[in-house]
Order: structure tokens, then sequence, then C-alpha cells
């Protein structure tokens, strides 16, 4: 989500925090839905604006198979569901006042392990072995649980990355935190050459001469360095400057470059692609500490927000979002059109450090939404199917997509749910933030419903369910090669 700032404070205007810090411990279960034929046929066209509220719509192959609702102190309207990682049977979700561990060992009837409220948007979270990340992008009173919204203009202020201890998935602790430039609003977990350490490149922008920690100009990225014996020690060690040129400089509709907002590593390639505002940059991060823009495009006639970025298993192609109005707005109309607020495919040809991004199309679920629906592209994860690119993305109220870019010139839909309107008279902000394929199902943070699971029919995209994986940091994207 895009963030909006109201200068000097740097606050959200969307959203209100609470204050305390409190570690809730329980195991509620949501029941499994009721199951629907079994077919493997394409989803039509379909205009959804007529759903009424909370209806449910999908294509024959996809079905919920659980919900698992927000539960207190996480059960306000402000009290946003985020991004999401996965380890072992657990699924680690974000929120706007902290993060809830779930077990998800039975994918119909997950539970909760324990919910940590820290307050700190977006809470941006990655898991690795015993530790937990969580990116903080509100100025905050100081680094603690138990903070407060506080200017960034007072140079006392905090923002940045948390540290937590989860080996007890029921009492997570707070062990550790990395103060960085203008804050975390993403991170990115990318692990050391050598096993003993785990990088993360921290996203942040929107700087301004009012801040004393967040000075433009900023065409940085924060890198921090956590030794994984001696998590304490995590430090910043190094902010390597993306953009000599400045980046984007920005126009009516569009976006400048002042930072990344999200950036997707894929360390078995040493590759990594940046969404920075304004600009799509493929970066070659063989060495953890330096890495390199290789290659940079923009878009100036249809993209307004670059987002976040996603690569297809063999790392040639790559797909950027465009974030327009920033995931509070109804932009998946026919007045906005297919173009804008979608996704952009990009081939990468060449090799090395000639390697070029070349657009081939754009992608955007083929529904009309409400007005009373924000709807964007958002983030999304790859379905492990053999020898096509398959993949599964959030659309905030315009629910989930699953669909194909094998030919990236002629992307296709191929399964779909989603909710009616949260309201039917106004506006209010929500909708699947983060829809992931894992092990089997996709799981969806949904920003006021809470936990979604919903099963796919194998039989239309065969092979998926062969590749388990251990562990799954959406943006350190793995290899499905066996």
């Amino acid at each position: 989500m895009i963030r909006f700032r109201t200068p000097p404070a740097r606050r959200l205007r969307i959203v209100s925090l609470a204050a305390a810090g409190l570690l809730v411990a329980g195991a509620a279960v949501a029941p499994g839905a009721q199951a629907t034929p079994r077919l493997a046929a394409e989803p039509a066209t379909v205009d959804t604006a007529g759903l009424g509220v909370d209806e449910i719509s999908s294509s024959p192959n996809l079905r919920q198979i659980a919900n698992l609702p927000k539960q207190a102190p996480f059960d306000t309207e402000s009290s946003f569901g985020t991004d999401m990682a996965f380890q072992g049977p657990f699924a680690y979700v974000g929120n706007y006042n902290g993060f809830t561990i779930y077990n998800i060992a039975n994918a119909s009837k997950p539970k909760i392990m324990s919910q940590v409220l820290c307050p700190g948007s977006q809470n941006d979270v990655s898991v690795y072995g015993d530790l937990l990340f969580l990116s903080t992008d509100s100025s905050r009173s100081d680094d603690s649980c138990n903070s407060v919204s506080q200017s960034a203009s007072i140079k006392e202020s905090w923002e940045g990355i948390k540290v937590f201890d989860i080996s007890d998935k029921t009492n997570p602790r707070y062990i550790k935190s990395v103060e960085t430039d203008c804050g975390s609003h993403t991170h990115t977990l990318v692990p050391g050459k050598d096993g003993t350490s785990v990088y993360l490149y921290v996203s942040s922008y929107s700087p301004a001469s009012a801040f004393p920690d967040c000075q433009p100009p900023h065409d940085s990225i924060s890198i921090v360095k956590v030794p994984l014996d001696r998590p304490t020690e995590a430090a910043v060690v190094a902010t390597p400057n993306l953009f000599a040129d400045g980046g984007y400089p920005g126009r009516p509709g569009g976006s400048a470059t002042t930072g990344c907002h999200d950036i997707t590593a894929y360390p078995q390639k040493d590759l990594a692609a940046g969404a920075c505002m304004g600009d799509g940059i493929l970066m070659d991060i063989s060495d953890r500490e330096a890495p390199r823009v290789i290659n940079q495009v923009r878009d100036t006639t249809n993209f307004a927000f670059w987002h976040s970025a996603t690569f297809n298993n063999t790392g040639t192609k790559v797909i950027f979002t465009d974030e327009l109005g920033g995931g509070g707005a109804a932009t998946c109309n026919t007045a906005v059109g297919p173009n804008r607020g979608a996704d952009a495919i990009y081939d990468i040809t060449g090799s090395g450090d000639a390697r070029t991004m070349v657009f081939r199309s754009y992608f955007k679920i083929p529904r009309a939404n409400s007005s009373t629906e924000n709807c964007v592209a958002h983030n999304g994860s790859l379905i492990p199917v053999p020898g096509r690119d398959v993949m599964v993305q959030a659309w905030y109220q315009g629910g989930i997509s699953v669909w194909d870019f094998t030919d990236s010139a002629a992307p296709r839909e191929i399964g779909y749910w989603e909710r009616g309107p949260i309201s039917d008279t106004q506006l209010v902000l929500g909708g699947t933030w983060s829809a992931y394929y894992y092990n089997g199902n996709i799981f969806s943070s949904d920003i006021q419903k809470g936990l979604d699971v919903l099963e796919i029919d194998q039989e239309s995209i065969p092979g998926a369910n062969t590749r388990h994986l251990t562990r799954l940091n959406v943006q350190t994207q793995p290899d499905y090669r066996d």
C-alpha cells in the first residue's frame, strides 16, 4: 500500500494505531466451507459489480475451505491485515498493530498460536529459522512495542526493523531493533552466501527536509546484516545509492522516485528486481552488500506507482505491479481501463550486465468492480507449475486471481475468487492484501476479514502440488526446479 504523508508528521492519513504492547495466545479454529464441483474450466469475463455485501463469486476451480476472522486486539477496522510469510506448518501474518502466528498444518482448520501487539505500519514480515523480522514505517516515540506516534521532525523518533525470537510460537520475544533512514516500508530477506547471516534489503521513501533521519534526496536502500548466531548484533552495513541520476522526476499521475517501495530477490540467480515508485530496476546482487543496477525501465503512459515485482522461475521474465490510487481507490472499472492499476510483463533478454527488460503486455483482472470496492494490482506469488508461468495475486476487494503468463504477450486468467463489497454505500478499505500459494493451497491475508484459505482444483494447474517448501518469504523467491 502506498504510504500517504502529511508533513511533518509522516503519518498515514487513513489509520489510527493503538499504543500498547501485548502478547495474546489463543487457539481459534475456522470451520471448513462446503465442497463445490471440481471443474477445470477457465473463468469467463464477468461483471462482479453487482455482488451483494460479502457475497462470494468464484470460478469453478477455486473454493474457500477456511476463514479465520481477525481476533482481538486486531479486530478493529483500523487494524489492517498485511503481508505474510511461511515456515514449516506455520503462517506469519502482519497487521498494522503487530503480527499473528497461525498453525496451518490442517489448512482447512487454521489455529492462532499467538498474537503480538506492536503498533507500527505496515509491519511487513519475514522469517528465517527462529527469527522474525518486522518493518516499521510510521514514526514512533521509541523502538518499543509500547511506543506512540511521534512526528519524524523530532530527531529522537524511531522507524526501522524489529527482530523477534520465535522459537516458542506461543510466546515470541522482541530481541533487537535497527533504525533505518526513512523507516522500513517493506524489507526483503536475502540469505548470505556463507550461511552464517542473512541480509534485509530495506525499502523506504518520501523524504522531507523537516525529517532529520529522512533527508532528500533519498535514492538508496538500507542493508541490514543479521548474524544468525548473534542476531542482537544486527546492524546497517550499507546504504547503496541505486539512482545516480536521481530517478524518475515524476509527472501528474506518476510518482517521482525517492527510494523503493519493494524489492524481490532471486538469490540462486544473484538477481533482484526493484519496484521503485517511478522506476523498475534489475539488479545484480552477487555481492550481497553492494547490489548493482544493471537495467532500468519506466512507463510514463500507464504506471502511477511501481509497487512490487515477481520473476518467473527461469528468471527470464519479471512482472511489475502498478498500485494506482495507493490501494485505497476503486480502479477496477471501465473508466480506468485495462492498462492502469495493472501488471506489466517484461521479458529479460541478454546476459550478465547486458541484460535488459523488454515490455510485452499488461494484465488486469477481467471483471468490473463497484465504486465502493478498492481494487488494484497487489501482492502475489508464483504457483510452481512445471513448464508454465502461473501466478496467484491479490487485488484488494477485487479478490484473488490465478493467471498464466507463459506467453508473456498474451496473459490469461485461469481462476478467481472474490467477496462482494464490505459496504454497498461507502468505500471501506479492505480486501485481500496478499495472496500466496504455499504447499497446495492459496492463503490470503484480508485487510478486514482475516485469514482465508482456498483450494485449487489441481487438474487446472497439474503438477503444482508436487513442489513443497519448508519456508516461503515471497520476496525471497525460491527456485522450483528439482
